[in-house]
C-alpha cells in the first residue's frame, strides 16, 4: 500500500472508493456535502435512511457516480466525544473497519478524507502519522502459503489522504507512520509464520538483515558461545531442541557521548512445547508466538534506525526453542545464570524467565544503562487476568513506568500496571537454589511472582517488565489487528518511548 497527500478536489481523483470518518449525530459535514455534490446528491438521505448515525462501530456502504464511472463511499462512525476530543484509537479502529469493508471488494485506489486534527485533539502531524500507522496495519494479511488466489485478501494499492490545508503539508508524517507500521507488520509476518521456517537461526538473520540496512551494530552469540559465556539459562531451555539457541544484540547510537542509553529486551521462543513438562495439543497451537517480545524488539530497532531518535537503544534478544528430548532440561535441574544466581527449575514450561534472566543480567553488566525494559509473553496468569486489551505491566520505578503507561497510551499498544510489592517476593524462594522457577502455589499471581523472578536480574538499573501474553496473538475486535493470527505489540510502544525519551 502506498499512501501520498493530495490537494486536489474530491471530484478529481480517479478512485474506485472514497472513505470518511464521522462523528455521531454529525452528518452535515463539509466532507459529506463536498461528496454529495460530486458523486451522490442523495447521500444526507441515504445514510439518514439507513438510520446511520455515526455511531462508534458503525459501518455503511453507498454506491455513487460521476461521469458513469461508479465510486463506492464508506462511511465509518467514531462515536460521540466522551470530553473535549474522540480518543485517537477510535479513529485508528474506524479505519480498521474502512479496510475490512473493502476486502471483498476491488478497490485498488481509495480516497479518505480525513477530518480535522482539532476532533481528536491533537496537531495535523499526528493525525497524518496515525492514519498511515492504522491503514497499513490494518491492511496486513498473512497469505503466503494459501494458493487459492480467490482467497487471499486484497487491499488498495494506493490510498489518497485528502483534508485541509493544515494535512496537505503532513507527507513527511505519513511517511514516518509508514515506516512505523511496515516494522510492525514485519513483526506480525515473523510471529507469523510456521515455526519450522522461523527457527531462532531464521529470527536472528532478520536481526542481521536490519543491522545491515538500518546500519545498526550487530553482535551475535551462537550456542557454543552462550555456553562458553555461562548463560545457563538460555543453553538450559535450548537444550532439548535440534535447533541452536542464539543470543542477538542490535545498538543504535545517536552520536551524543551524553545521551541516556535505554535497553530493550525481548523474550524469543520461537516455538514452545513445554519441554519435558509438555504442554496439552490445544495449548500448543499457538505457541510460534512465543517469540513475540523479540520480534517486536527487532522490529522496533529496524525503525529506531530510520528515525535515530536522540537516545541510545540497545536492543537484546535470547533466541530458542523449548522442546522436549532425552538431552531436554528436567524438573529438578538446577541453572546457573549469567551473573552468577541458580535457580531451582520445577516447571519447564516456565521457560521465558530463564530466558530473559541470562539476558538481562548481560545487559546490566555490559552496558550502563539508563533504564531497561522487558518484553515477553509470559505468563497465562496475566492472559487471564487483563485479557486481550491491556498488556501487564510490573515496575518499582514510578516515573519510569508512567513513561511506558504514556506510550502505550498514545500508541494504542495499552498497558495496566499490576501490584508489584515484596510481599511477593517470597513466593519464588527454593531450598535447594537461590530462586526457584515457579511461585509457590499459596501465593498464586503467577505474572507477578514470574515479574519478581526477573527482578533478581536487573541490578539497580531502573525497569519495566511487560506481560504480553495476553495482547501478542489473536486479539479480537480490534479491526486494524486480525483476529487470526499476532498483533506485533509493543512496536510502537518501543518506538514512541524511544522518540519521546528526552521530553
Amino acid at each position: 500500500m502506498r499512501i501520498i497527500v493530495s490537494t486536489q478536489n474530491i471530484h478529481e481523483h480517479n478512485v474506485d472508493c472514497i472513505a470518511l470518518v464521522v462523528q455521531q449525530d454529525a452528518l452535515n459535514t463539509p466532507q459529506i456535502e463536498a461528496i454529495a455534490r460530486a458523486y451522490l446528491p442523495d447521500m444526507p438521505a441515504l445514510l439518514a435512511h439507513r438510520n446511520f448515525t455515526g455511531k462508534e462501530g458503525s459501518v455503511t456502504v453507498l454506491t455513487g457516480q460521476r461521469d458513469g464511472r461508479l465510486v463506492e463511499i464508506v462511511v465509518a462512525g467514531l462515536g460521540s466525544a466522551p470530553s473535549a476530543s474522540i480518543p485517537l484509537e477510535r479513529y485508528r479502529r474506524a479505519l480498521g473497519r474502512i479496510i475490512r469493508s473493502m476486502e471483498s471488494r476491488t478497490c485498488a485506489a481509495l480516497l479518505l478524507a480525513v477530518p480535522d486534527a482539532a476532533l481528536f485533539g491533537c496537531d495535523a502531524a499526528t493525525l497524518a502519522e496515525q492514519t498511515s500507522v492504522a491503514l497499513h496495519m490494518a491492511s496486513y494479511h498473512f497469505d503466503e502459503f494459501i494458493t487459492d488466489t480467490a482467497r487471499k485478501v486484497k487491499v488498495p494499492e494506493l490510498v489518497v489522504l485528502m483534508g485541509n490545508q493544515e494535512l496537505a503539508t503532513q507527507q513527511s508524517a505519513v511517511d514516518k507512520g509508514t515506516v512505523i507500521a511496515q516494522a510492525v507488520n514485519w513483526c506480525r509476518h515473523w510471529i507469523d509464520m510456521p515455526p519450522s521456517n522461523s527457527t531462532p537461526t531464521h529470527l536472528a538473520d532478520h536481526a542481521d538483515d536490519v543491522a545491515r540496512k538500518y546500519d545498526l551494530k550487530i553482535k551475535r552469540f551462537d550456542e557454543h558461545e552462550v555456553i562458553n559465556m555461562g548463560m545457563g539459562g538460555l543453553a538450559g531451555v535450548s537444550a532439548g531442541s535440534e535447533q541452536d539457541c542464539h543470543f542477538v544484540i542490535l545498538e543504535y547510537r545517536c552520536g551524543d557521548d551524553a545521551a541516556p542509553t535505554v535497553g530493550f529486551v525481548g523474550k524469543g521462543i520461537t516455538f514452545d512445547s513445554g519441554g519435558l513438562s509438555i504442554k496439552p495439543a490445544a495449548s500448543m497451537e499457538t505457541m510460534k508466538d512465543d517469540m513475540s517480545g523479540a520480534a517486536a524488539v527487532i522490529a522496533a530497532m529496524q525503525v529506531i534506525g530510520q528515525l535515530k531518535p536522540r537516545v541510545n537503544i540497545i536492543g537484546f534478544t535470547p533466541l530458542s526453542e523449548n522442546l522436549p528430548s532425552g538431552k531436554a532440561t528436567k524438573p529438578g535441574d538446577i541453572l546457573r545464570f549469567y551473573n552468577g544466581k541458580t535457580a531451582e527449575v520445577k516447571n519447564t514450561d516456565a521457560e521465558g524467565r530463564l530466558v530473559l534472566a541470562d539476558a538481562l543480567s548481560y545487559a546490566v553488566k555490559n552496558y550502563k544503562l539508563d533504564a531497561i525494559i522487558d518484553l515477553a509473553t509470559l505468563t497465562g496468569a496475566c492472559a487471564h487476568a487483563l485479557g486481550p486489551f491491556f498488556t501487564g505491566m510490573m515496575s518499582q520505578h514510578p516515573a519510569f513506568a508512567a513513561r511506558v503507561q504514556e506510550s502505550g497510551d498514545r500508541t494504542g499498544d495499552r498497558v495496566w500496571p499490576l501490584p508489584f510489592d515484596n510481599d511477593y517476593k517470597a513466593a519464588i524462594k527454593s531450598p535447594i537454589a537461590d530462586i526457584c522457577n515457579i511461585g509457590s502455589g499459596k501465593y498464586r499471581a503467577g505474572a507477578i511472582t514470574a515479574g519478581f523472578f526477573l527482578q533478581n536480574f536487573v541490578d539497580d538499573v531502573p525497569w519495566v517488565h511487560l506481560d504480553i501474553a495476553g495482547t501478542a496473538f489473536e486479539v479480537p475486535d480490534i479491526p486494524y489487528y486480525r483476529p487470526d493470527g499476532a498483533t506485533g505489540v509493543g512496536v510502537r510502544l518501543l518506538v514512541d518511548l524511544a522518540m519521546n525519551w528526552q521530553q
